[in-house]
């Protein structure tokens, strides 16, 4: 047990976790504060036979990455806010298309060029709705190294079952902390490999009758004659204006992420059942908030958190469930309020909602976080 455990940063290990879910291609460009992830794979990946290349910016990276994905490659790119904002439109591709790709988003300060060096948790919603249009968005929010690679590993899974875009949200603090890692065990985990189709000949990439996923997906040079587009399509893979079959087309895409959510559910709770303080934190700043609860605990107060791992599809119901006894709840988080407003959908009417943001590149505290509870408490 002793030899596998690792001091390792956040970067290092999304990019080992990759290898380990099978990754054989890379694309991207470099960017603060992700750029370790890619160093590190352009050296580990051409060792295993697979493919590293940098692009002239994020918008051909990711659209690098589709291309080896559908010649089935499993793939991923990383990058931070800016240039999260440039493969938009190529996560939108993706995700019209049905194409497994993984997008890591290492956040920093924004807007626009921002805080290269400074961390933030600004792209909570930008992974929900930066594309146009009614996409679906699986999104992972880790607070570990160790859960980074959970987070990876389960990326890669989802992005071949469900035939879509996966983004992992870290942060610059989780990229960049060094923690002692005790590196999971080849077979210890699920690894989830394409499926290939059984008779080419009547093989079609689309089926826009069923939520089903863990369909066959053919490769490009295989056999399989099939068309992919980023235009509302048909089964055949070709542009249609019939509005019955754009309503089909678009159902497929949003009803295999909602009618399979429960596949998706991953969240944390600590003591969360009938606490009168609830705490709901993602990231890096549940982690502050554990010390302001552990602090609250000594103090003789009832104190639980609720954390979700995965953001998006969020968890609405099991956070109604779980928050329906509180009386306060306190949603720290490091950017100027985006979490903090699906809680306030699900939280009970007379539920006192504190709202600690802190978005200046710094780390969020336990003292902060603790003063302005102290504070809302003192109002009433």
């Amino acid at each position: 047990m002793a030899e596998r455990v690792r001091l390792i940063t956040g970067n290092h290990i999304i990019a080992e976790a990759a290898l380990a879910a099978g990754c054989t291609f890379f694309g991207g460009y470099p960017i603060t504060p992700s750029s370790e992830i890619a160093e590190s794979l352009s050296r580990k990946l051409p060792e295993i036979g697979g493919y590293f290349i940098q692009m002239e910016d994020e918008l051909a990276s990711l659209a690098a990455c589709i291309g080896a994905s559908l010649v089935g490659h499993k793939v991923m790119t990383a990058t931070s806010g800016p240039g999260y904002s440039l493969m938009q439109e190529h996560i939108g591709f993706a995700a019209m298309g049905e194409v497994p790709v993984v997008v890591v988003n290492v956040m920093r300060g924004g807007p626009s060029t921002g805080l290269p060096t400074k961390t933030s948790q600004g792209d909570l919603y930008q992974a929900k709705y930066g594309t146009h249009g009614d996409a679906p968005a699986i999104a992972f929010v880790p607070a570990t190294v160790r859960e980074a690679f959970d987070a990876t590993v389960k990326a890669f899974n989802f992005a071949e079952t469900f035939r879509t875009p996966v983004s992992i949200l870290a942060d610059e603090v989780l990229g960049h902390m060094i923690e002692a890692v005790e590196m999971p065990e080849p077979g210890s985990y699920e690894v989830v490999e394409r499926i290939k189709p059984e008779d080419f000949s009547t093989y079609s990439h689309y089926d826009h009758a069923t939520a089903q996923i863990g369909k066959p997906l053919a490769n490009y040079g295989d056999g399989a004659r099939f068309h992919v587009t980023g235009l509302t399509h048909d089964e055949t893979g070709f542009p249609t204006n019939d509005p019955e079959l754009i309503a089909k087309c678009h159902n497929r895409l949003l009803d295999k992420v909602t009618e399979n959510a429960d596949k998706l559910f991953w969240r944390e709770t600590d003591g969360i059942e009938n606490a009168e303080i609830a705490f709901v934190a993602v990231g890096t700043a549940s982690r502050a908030a554990r010390v302001v609860i552990n602090r609250l605990r000594s103090e003789g107060r009832s104190v639980g958190l609720y954390r979700p791992i995965t953001l998006w599809p969020f968890p609405a119901d099991d956070l109604k469930n779980s928050i329906s006894a509180a009386k306060t709840v306190v949603v720290p988080e490091m950017n100027a309020g985006q979490l903090v407003e699906e809680v306030r959908k699900y939280a009970a009417p007379a539920t006192r909602i504190v709202q600690v943001n802190r978005f200046d590149g710094e780390l969020i505290t336990p003292d902060e976080i603790y003063a302005s509870l102290k504070a809302a408490l003192e109002e009433v």
